[in-house]
């Protein structure tokens, strides 16, 4: 017996070596994975953090720059009008900073001064003056040296540039403050850049001009492509739209717009796929930028990959530093000595048995002692008052130890309930079957607005808003349930408002596994939410002004740069007829086309005069004009889309129509918009088997004219007001066209509303008042 004994001590407690080293070994693998996981994280955040201050540093001279020269020109250390002075100290500055690649000071009156670095030029750097003499504008470009000395000047009689119709000269007028302009592609050089504006002000608070500051930002893209990551890791910058503005390879910021201009690429188009797979479907579903640090873990092309975005730099350059890097470059080598370490713990195991079978031996010599003195007390041959081995005062002291454990455990015990009962957050304990109230403190009766005895009587159920019924089912029966929760919702107070709340529960379980209670603790997040759901809706307001301001930017400078070469093709239409009827057998075909041309060119004309007006918010002359007439023209401004999409137009009733008063312009816009809407409805529908058909129909009612524009399309989904600003069923529009029709009819004495067509299909209708002859 003592033989066999020993040796199952001995084979046991050698399985157990070998056991035990393959879990250190093991579990020494998956920390050491973690902890080069973690270690690759933290390597990630100090990328980032590092980026953050080289491109803060990279940038704080150039506001530096603009002030100090606001500054200067401000405290009239030069002056407005002496443009030399001037241009030397934008000189200066520019010569200080190797990152900036221009400074301006653009005046209120139109004058501009503008020097920038021209490696292209006949000197290193080139100046560009615009002054006014006698009412008369000049421009002048003068190419220098780095000594400042000229080397060739020339004026520019064509440049019409007006520093004030710029954003950054707009913006910095408005706030009266230094302002960052969003990141853009230079148009001289091509190169990635950010301006950078600062007020000059008159003594009476007067702008008296905008000094600005042009960086080009690829330096932080070299910057970035000198960083060591791992093997593989790259880091980029990506603004809070979603354009990426610095990597490591700069031939992926770019993209060629549809106009030949270029603009940044978005996150979701870079031609780097592994960072299109990190950051890519975050920026889609709207999280960058992000408010805290944000690592993440991801997998592309079956590679894992770590990675880690950073809050915005400040509220001045609102960009998301984002690195990535593959786990291999971290744990790849652990990975390759796993197998060998493996072996080696096998090894390690052999060895220690052996060893182990040698302390088994001693180790059990002590038991057999016990076993001998029980056999020779239970046979009589020994005094059970006789010394007892050493032995039994190791027991004795583990039990000593036990009983110590005991105290320190009902101290802890106690310590518990006291910090349970003064906890500054609101903390329960709820049975494990039906949820009730066990314990309470004083918290959370103050939160939940019970007494202490009055929640004792309640159930978590009770207290839950009846909307959140994934949590109620939970908390009906929590047995059932893991119960494990962490989670914002609304509760019921006992005066019946409703709070929101962030609750975290545990389900408490034995050694057996079986439920004990559930701890859960309640914090008041009522006035976070409230202030949340506010500064979302001011950024919702925000944006829909914004996008209104632009459109009505963009129609202004269109209105503006294509009435010139309409002015033109009417002129030169007219001198060709002329020079045509002094010939002597003049082509009448020529004649009507040349007709068609000046017709054609003023009628253009009159649509941009009418747009700037709409614009302006100048209702037009209103007159009384033939329907049908403009009928016909507005189908042949869009007979050639309704031809792409195979869709025929009828007319019903139009040709019976008495003459009718208002803008003629104007409506032929309206028409316009609502036949393209139309064909597009059409198009997008997806029955084959409905005609492609749209049906212009006109009707004398009262003393009105009743237009209707009837399509075979799908319709419009209900409860969408398709007449409010920003409201649209299609995937790209900006839900602003029918908006602008409805203003059009209003301001020309009508009214338009839209019906449901039977049988599938819309109508949009609209009426104008009869014109009345005098």
């Amino acid at each position: 017996m003592i033989n066999s004994l020993s040796a199952l001590m001995a084979l046991g407690f050698a399985g157990l070596q070998f056991l035990a080293i393959l879990v250190v070994v093991f579990s020494s693998y998956v920390t050491s994975e973690r902890a080069l996981i973690q270690h690759a994280r933290d390597l990630l955040r100090d990328v980032g953090v590092n980026t953050i201050e080289h491109s803060k540093g990279f940038l704080n001279p150039a506001q530096g720059a603009a002030e100090l020269a606001a500054r200067l020109a401000q405290n009239e250390v030069i002056t407005g009008d002496d443009t030399r002075q001037l241009e030397s100290l934008l000189f200066q500055q520019l010569q200080i900073a190797p990152q900036f690649a221009g400074l301006y000071f653009g005046r209120s009156d139109g004058g501009f001064v503008y020097v920038m670095r021209s490696p292209n030029g006949p000197g290193a750097f080139r100046t560009k003056v615009i002054t006014y003499e006698d009412g008369v504008r000049n421009t002048q470009l003068i190419w220098r040296n780095k000594d400042f000395t000229a080397v060739a000047q020339q004026m520019d009689p064509l440049d019409r540039f007006d520093p004030r119709d710029r954003p950054w000269y707009r913006e910095a007028s408005a706030e009266l403050t230094t302002i960052w302009t969003d990141p853009y592609i230079f148009f001289s050089s091509q190169q990635p850049g950010i301006t950078l504006a600062a007020p000059v002000t008159n003594p009476d608070g007067s702008v008296r001009g905008v000094v600005g500051v042009d960086i080009e930002i690829s330096m932080i893209s070299e910057f970035l492509s000198r960083l060591n990551i791992g093997m593989h890791g790259k880091a980029l910058i990506i603004n809070h739209n979603g354009d990426v503005i610095a990597h490591p390879d700069q031939s992926l910021l770019k993209t060629i717009q549809d106009d030949g201009t270029l603009r940044f690429s978005d996150i979701r188009e870079l031609g780097d796929p592994i960072a299109r797979a990190a950051f890519g479907p975050l920026a889609l579903a709207g999280g960058i930028p992000v408010a805290v640090e944000t690592p993440t873990q991801f997998v592309y092309e079956k590679e894992p990959y770590v990675a880690a975005i950073m809050p915005v730099i400040d509220k001045r350059l609102p960009w998301t530093i984002a690195v990535y890097a593959p786990e291999e470059d971290f744990t790849g080598v652990l990975k390759r000595n796993r197998a060998l370490n493996i072996w080696l713990a096998a090894l390690i195991a052999i060895i220690t048995g052996v060893i182990g079978l040698v302390l088994a031996e001693i180790m059990s010599r002590p038991v057999r002692a016990f076993a001998v003195r029980a056999a020779l007390i239970s046979q009589g041959e020994l005094d059970p008052g006789a010394k007892v081995p050493k032995t039994y005062r190791e027991l004795e002291r583990a039990n000593t130890t036990l009983m110590e454990e005991i105290a320190a455990r009902r101290t802890a015990e106690r310590q518990y309930g006291e910090t349970f009962d003064m906890a500054s957050r609101g903390m329960a304990q709820i049975a494990a079957s039906g949820g009730e109230f066990i314990r309470v403190n004083s918290r959370l009766s103050q939160i939940l607005g019970y007494s202490e005895q009055e929640l004792l009587q309640l159930r978590l159920a009770d207290l839950i808003h009846p909307d959140e019924r994934m949590f109620l089912l939970l908390a009906e029966n929590p047995v059932t349930a893991d119960f494990d929760v962490n989670s914002e919702l609304r509760c019921l107070r006992k005066d019946g408002a409703v709070i929101w709340v962030r609750i975290n529960t545990i389900l408490i379980r034995d050694g057996q596994g079986t439920p004990l209670h559930a701890v859960l603790t309640l914090d008041d997040i009522t006035q976070v939410k409230q202030s949340a759901a506010q500064i979302e809706q001011l950024e919702k307001d925000l944006s829909h002004l914004n996008r209104g301001n632009t459109m009505g930017e963009m129609a202004t400078g269109l209105a503006h740069e294509l009435n010139q070469p309409l002015a033109a093709i009417a002129q030169n239409a007219d001198t060709a007829r002329l020079v045509l009827n002094q010939q002597p057998s003049p082509e009448p075909e020529l004649q009507v086309i040349l007709g068609e041309i000046e017709s054609q060119a003023l009628r253009a004309g009159d649509i941009i005069r009418a747009l700037r007006s709409f614009i302006d918010k100048d209702k037009g002359t209103r007159t009384g004009f033939d329907f049908q007439t403009l009928l016909q023209q507005a189908l042949h401004l869009v007979r050639a889309e309704a031809t792409d999409a195979d869709v025929t137009i009828l007319t019903e009733g139009v040709d019976q129509l008495p003459p009718v008063l208002g803008n003629r312009v104007q409506i032929a816009q309206v028409i316009v918009n609502l036949l393209r809407n139309a064909i597009e409805a059409i198009d997008l529908g997806d029955a084959p088997e409905n005609p492609r058909r749209i049906t212009v129909r006109g009707a004398l009612v009262n003393d009105n004219v009743r237009i209707s524009v009837e399509d075979t399309g799908p319709g419009v989904p209900p409860g969408l007001d398709l007449f409010t600003k920003f409201e649209t069923t299609k995937s790209n529009g900006m839900g602003l066209g029918l908006s602008i029709c409805r203003s059009i009819i209003e301001a020309n004495g009508g009214k338009i509303w839209h019906e449901d067509r039977q049988g599938g299909g819309s109508v949009f209708a609209f009426n104008l008042p009869v014109h009345q002859l005098a």
